[in-house]
């Protein structure tokens, strides 16, 4: 089982930035053959189980066109991320136990989008304004109080919310509050999977008798949500709890041999995922730490040019996730050669 796969034939890297209906039923078949043909086993023979989580590989992200487009510098980013992720994924078919998604799952009135605010003229922000706890204090932008009731708080609640919010943000030194294009709307296609993942996860269920793991995150009105494990802020301003940490990814840590992450972006919901299970690591089990190993490869930067640009932020992140102890890897490189990966044949 050390032996990487050949791609299977359905595959087209040059498609990729596109987006298609999975033809289920024949890649089925197709599955089913290709595990016969390369004596794949089912998931749960593995000795050595690795866990594959894919943060927010969906359209919204992804797709060329679609609302926020991970480009990176290169202008490609998402596109090149994907384009070796699913090849990685066909790959190493044969040793991934288990494939993980989460999805960034929004609607139009949460703290990010620009409904949620409004001036003295009642306009809204533009996308990409920063807020500063000093816009807030200032009453250069306000809560919207006509989207209260549909929020279920008051109005005095969500403007006192609004500054407890910001000056939060800032006390822990996160992101100032973005107000981003409306992006990965539930019911919407942009909400969805990229298809070549999709179609590479369904190939994956289906030859190795392994059931995804789809996680939604980031439905909360009233914080951000960019970490899988939980959101930016927890609690409102009367102290009452808003959103937890979820222990689903780091009880990963305990349950897999290896913990591999991609995705989208690398400077923001990538990023503070390894922050958090870095975090979560080092207050249990150090050694937790070296179970995680970053598709540096697979993950891009948020870059919209003359607005923002993450990448130096990014890069610097994940040099010192390094130092902590994380893997820093290639999907281009054989996991058979990864420090702390063990690969063995299951049992016949």
């Amino acid at each position: 089982m050390n032996d990487e796969l050949p791609l299977p034939h359905h595959f087209d890297p040059q498609r990729v930035g596109e987006v298609w209906k999975v033809p289920y039923e024949g890649r089925a078949r197709e599955a089913r053959q290709w595990a016969q043909e390369h004596d794949l086993r089912p998931s749960s023979e593995d000795r050595f189980r690795i866990a594959l989580l894919l943060v927010d590989v969906q359209n919204t992200f992804c797709t060329p066109g679609f609302e926020l487009y991970v480009a990176g510098r290169s202008g490609t980013g998402a596109v090149d991320d994907n384009r070796r992720l699913a090849g990685f994924i066909y790959r190493n078919l044969g040793v991934i136990t288990e494939i993980t998604a989460t999805f960034d799952t929004h609607q139009a009135l949460q703290i990010f989008h620009a409904t949620f605010l409004v001036d003295d003229q009642g306009q809204h922000p533009s996308p990409y304004t920063l807020l500063s706890a000093e816009d807030v204090r200032s009453g250069r932008w306000k809560f919207n109080a006509s989207a209260a009731g549909s929020l279920g708080i008051d109005p005095d609640y969500g403007q006192r919310h609004l500054q407890h919010y910001v000056d939060e943000l800032e006390r822990r030194q996160k992101f100032q509050l973005t107000i981003w294009p409306f992006h990965a709307m539930l019911g919407g296609i942009g909400h969805a999977l990229v298809s070549s993942i999709e179609e590479a996860a369904f190939f994956h269920s289906i030859a190795r008798y392994s059931r995804p793991n789809y996680m939604m995150k980031g439905f909360n009105p009233l914080t951000e949500h960019y970490s899988a494990v939980g959101p930016e802020i927890r609690t409102g301003p009367d102290g009452k709890v808003i959103g937890e940490k979820s222990a689903k990814f780091f009880q990963k840590l305990h349950d897999f041999d290896a913990l591999l992450v991609a995705g989208q972006a690398k400077s923001h919901c990538v990023g503070w995922t390894v922050a958090d299970l870095l975090e979560e690591a080092r207050a249990h089990d150090h050694e937790l730490v070296e179970k995680v190993y970053l598709l540096e490869d697979c993950t891009s930067p948020v870059v919209v040019p003359g607005a923002i640009d993450y990448t130096d932020e990014a890069d610097a992140a994940f040099q010192s996730f390094a130092k902590a102890g994380i893997h820093l890897v290639r999907s281009t490189e054989p996991i058979a050669t990864w420090p702390g990966i063990r690969l063995t044949s299951p049992a016949k």
